[in-house]
């Protein structure tokens, strides 16, 4: 037996032994019939199709690997044996589960065909040849209906599995792809919500390392602004972890009338901020959400990139027309350049990213916090760039006519 067919079960089994008494029962009850006729058939006839009906029996226990060869043998047998009709329906039968319904039909031609050669040869006396035909076509149509029936109810279960199969599958990615989501959503709140304060922390700590010998005063406004910003970063923190911790909940969003409060601190830590806001009527929160959250990044990149520049910030909008936010601001102060080298210093973007520390303006400008020429955008300008096209907005930035560098995005307002 071929190793990589699979072995029956039980219940293979059961069915087999099932079908072959059935078979078998049915030739001996048509050899009993035939004994106590009136006018039995010759002798030999009756041996000859007693021989036919046990082989016919006999083989099929092949009708699982050989299903159609054996149906068409046993269907030719059929036009002049009796006793192997019985054999003949199984064979039927099988082919009907086990095979395609084309194939099916062209063997059931096949055994019709048989059945009228059947009515031809070996007419019975007293019954009409129609009559007997027509039992034939019903019998034999009855274990072909049978089998159909088995074959498209297999054929619906295996559907049913397969499409609960895919369905599992599909849950499972979109599972992932929720989890994927859910961790760029959480980075790009904690960039958002921790970068602004730490940037607050590195500006007055580079500028208190590169100048211990600052005024009491400036040391203590920069010491003051470091512990404000470390206390409010770690609420802030502890805000976003505690959401993370519940079952429900949102991170802290803020709104666009926070932006009063992020030109304030920015503010208080040295920056020279211009805050212009023509605003008509209630913005969305979700548009308001991320206008915030392009002033927010703007500020920071302006405070690593540009020290000691003057930066404006214009928030106007109206129900209909969208929301515009520019923020734009001018090079950094002469000394950050000078204290580089002699080569022209290159101009410095709210997107891009240095490894240097910057300086507070409150104190004199940190050296090195100039941004190199065809520096890379850090994380921080593509996250802004999502939360713009996730709004279904436009962000553009570069630098400007006048220099220092320009960030402007337009948010919907539906009216």
């Amino acid at each position: 037996m071929n190793g990589s067919a699979p072995r029956p079960g039980l219940r293979d089994w059961a069915v087999d032994i099932g079908l072959f008494l059935l078979a078998a029962a049915y030739g001996v009850l048509m050899a009993s019939m035939r004994l106590e006729a009136p006018s039995p058939p010759p002798r030999w006839l009756f041996n000859l199709d007693q021989l036919t009906g046990a082989l016919g029996c006999a083989a099929l226990w092949l009708r699982r690997r050989r299903p159609v060869e054996l149906a068409l043998v046993l269907v030719a047998l059929s036009a002049f044996s009796e006793l192997v009709a019985g054999a003949m329906l199984v064979a039927l039968f099988t082919v009907a589960v086990h095979r395609p319904p084309r194939t099916t039909t062209a063997v059931f031609a096949l055994s019709l065909l048989a059945a009228l050669g059947y009515v031809v040869l070996r007419p019975e006396p007293g019954t009409p040849d129609h009559l007997l035909l027509l039992l034939g076509v019903v019998i034999q149509g009855a274990a072909v209906g049978w089998g159909l029936f088995i074959h498209h109810r297999r054929r619906l279960v295996l559907s049913l599995r397969d499409r609960a199969a895919r369905a599992e599958v599909e849950a499972h990615l979109r599972a992932e792809q929720a989890q994927l989501h859910a961790r760029e959503r959480i980075a790009r709140e904690i960039h958002d919500v921790l970068g602004h304060r730490l940037s607050l922390l590195s500006v007055h700590a580079g500028a208190l390392e590169y100048h211990p010998d600052a005024p009491a005063e400036d040391v203590a406004r920069a010491a003051k602004v470091i512990r404000e910003s470390a206390h409010q970063a770690l609420q802030d923190l502890r805000e976003v972890i505690g959401v993370l911790r519940a079952p429900v909940g949102e991170l802290p969003q803020p709104t666009l009338a926070d932006v009063r409060q992020l030109v304030a601190e920015s503010g208080r830590a040295g920056m020279r901020v211009d805050l212009s806001e023509e605003l008509t009527g209630a913005v969305p929160d979700r548009v308001g959400r991320t206008a915030y959250r392009i002033v927010q990044e703007a500020l920071t990149n302006a405070r690593k990139h540009a020290p000691g520049a003057e930066v404006r910030v214009r928030v106007a909008g109206a129900p209909g027309r969208g929301v515009t936010v520019e923020v734009c601001n001018d090079a950094p102060a002469p000394a950050a350049s000078d204290a580089i080298s002699a080569s022209p210093p290159a101009v410095p973007a709210p997107g891009a990213t240095s490894a240097s520390p910057p300086a507070p303006p409150a104190l004199a400008p940190v050296p090195g916090a100039v941004s190199t020429p065809g520096a890379r955008p850090g994380q921080g300008l593509v996250g802004l760039a999502e939360r713009v096209a996730l709004a279904d907005g436009r962000l553009e930035h570069g630098p400007a006519a006048a220099g220092g560098w320009r960030l402007s995005a337009w948010l919907p307002w539906p009216p």
